[in-house]
């Protein structure tokens, strides 16, 4: 039993001193404002493995978890591994289509949904033959109410703590933005791992407050946010969703010494100016930008708003956890660095004919947290996870020091002439234009050059800045060969479900597009 539980993911911080304890682990701010005390994870913890072996699952079967942004999302998460049930995190905006082959593909026997988050699940799950389905909020007929199933389980009962047979503790998918949407099987040993070995290098006090506005479903809020804060006993303030405004007063009113997410959500924060300026942030210490290209100029930026905040650009994916940190004990990383190769993971760079010890290439990493493999997919396992090292498809750039730079994603870097352009590059410099609020590069076709960057942009409030005038900026400050042919004035960028500039969806925006003429 002692084995099970130190091994066991939905056990991670229930031999801390504070489980147990009246502490805040949680606010949630969807419908007002709950709390859970850590006492009261832990008993609802092991409610949800009960309620999910009284149901029939077993150790193994895979739960599929459409849920918004709450309290519940934790609670089910973690005491389904205590089942040794294995959850299966789902988008609930993402289409019928996409969640329906997520469920058959990873051979869910149940599902619960989030009535009011995702209410098109409702008919998925009741087209879906065997499924066992249980509801958060009003219940449909045929389907075991969610809150019913645990108030009339003991808060501690006949309850047999388990492992998967696999030794897998979640599994995600993800975003599919390049095809079809993998299952990404995590261990329980490379998650314990990752969160024993983060405490101890990069610790969290249990005085901190995190707030969360990016979806629950995602590791930048389960990495960044929900582990190391229960793991410290500290507290995690959940949103239902990012509103600009909503956000910042949560900020200020909670005291939030820390608070993560995608560029895309801070380029909308400052877009507030004057409010951030009535506001007590006199306990946040720090924003980490990741999960997607960060670009220096909103760095810049919310250092200069929010005064003595540190903003840091993180790095990290759902195959492979945070490979980069900033220097443990305190250091930092130079601007535009993602940090240097973090305790306990190998790192290396390899160019496209396989070279590797060089300064510029793929980042290949190894660790215990990489991914068991992709769920039903072995030409795809064998071709990321080479000799256990993983490829991770991003680019990056080393200095002398060891600190390395994100440079772009393996299939968004192409070629210009024979010249090989970044998309972030582009975007950066593009960003440095004052009128700029937030912009993204991709390639078009160019009858000479083979392909062109375009981009599409969203201006400041009040700006009359011409497209013609953003190509010559970029021009005049940046190589010619790298300077959009193409430029789409656009009133907000579209996102993927997990808040990162849909760059695909762009590319074909900007390919369609036929500037105006005369």
């Amino acid at each position: 039993m002692a084995a099970i539980l130190s091994n066991n993911l939905g056990y991670f911080f229930s031999d801390q001193p504070h489980a147990g304890s009246d502490r805040t682990a949680m606010l949630d701010l969807s419908g007002g404002e709950r709390s859970w005390t850590y006492a009261r994870l832990e008993s609802r913890m092991e409610q949800v493995g009960q309620a999910l072996q009284s149901i029939g699952l077993k150790p193994g079967d895979r739960v599929a978890l459409i849920i918004g942004n709450r309290g519940e999302f934790v609670e089910l998460f973690f005491g389904a591994m205590r089942a040794g049930v294995v959850p299966v995190p789902l988008n609930p905006k993402q289409t019928a289509a996409i969640l329906e082959l997520m469920t058959r593909d990873a051979g869910c026997k149940a599902v619960v949904v989030d009535v009011d988050a995702a209410p098109d699940a409702i008919a998925l799950a009741d087209s879906l033959p065997g499924l066992t389905k249980v509801a958060l909020g009003a219940a449909p007929k045929g389907w075991t109410d969610y809150e019913a199933a645990l108030a009339a389980l003991p808060a501690r009962g006949n309850f047999e703590p388990a492992i998967s047979p696999d030794g897998i503790a979640f599994q995600s998918y993800t975003a599919g933005s390049t095809g079809r949407p993998k299952g990404v099987r995590l261990t329980h040993k490379g998650m314990l791992w990752s969160i024993r070995s983060t405490q101890e290098h990069w610790p969290t006090a249990a005085s901190e407050i995190g707030l969360i506005a990016v979806p629950l479903f995602h590791k930048n809020a389960m990495r960044g946010t929900i582990k190391p804060a229960l793991y410290a006993g500290a507290k995690a303030i959940i949103m239902p969703r990012f509103e600009p405004l909503a956000y910042l007063q949560a900020l200020s009113r909670y005291q939030v010494t820390f608070s993560g997410g995608v560029p895309a959500i801070f380029a909308m924060l400052l877009q507030h100016r004057d409010l951030i300026e009535t506001l007590d942030f006199s306990k946040l210490k720090l924003f980490s930008l990741g999960s997607s290209v960060v670009p220096q100029e909103i760095i810049d930026a919310l250092e200069r708003e929010f005064k003595g905040v540190k903003v840091k650009e993180s790095y990290g994916l759902t195959e492979g956890g945070g490979p980069l940190r900033d220097p443990p004990g305190g250091g930092k990383a130079p601007r535009g660095s993602c940090g240097k190769a973090a305790i306990g993971y190998d790192v290396k760079l390899v160019t496209s004919d396989g070279e590797s010890g060089v300064t510029e290439g793929e980042l290949w990493t190894r660790s215990l947290c990489v991914t068991d493999g992709y769920h039903n997919l072995p030409e795809v396992t064998r071709e990321k996870i080479v000799d256990g090292w993983l490829r991770t498809g991003d680019i990056f750039r080393v200095d002398d020091a060891g600190f390395y730079y994100f440079m772009g994603r393996v299939d968004d870097m192409f070629s210009c002439g024979g010249e090989n352009v970044y998309p972030k590059e582009v975007e950066n410099l593009l960003l440095s234009h004052p009128d700029v609020r937030d912009v993204c590069v991709a390639a078009i076709p160019h009858d000479v050059k083979g392909f062109a960057p375009a981009a599409a942009v969203v201006l400041r409030e009040g700006a009359q800045t011409t497209t013609e005038q953003l190509k010559t900026f970029a021009l005049e400050r940046g190589p010619a060969y790298s300077h959009p042919r193409r430029i789409k004035i656009v009133n907000e960028l579209p996102l993927s479900g997990a808040g990162k500039p849909d760059r695909k969806a762009v590319q074909r925006e900007l390919i369609a597009y036929v500037p105006a003429t005369g």
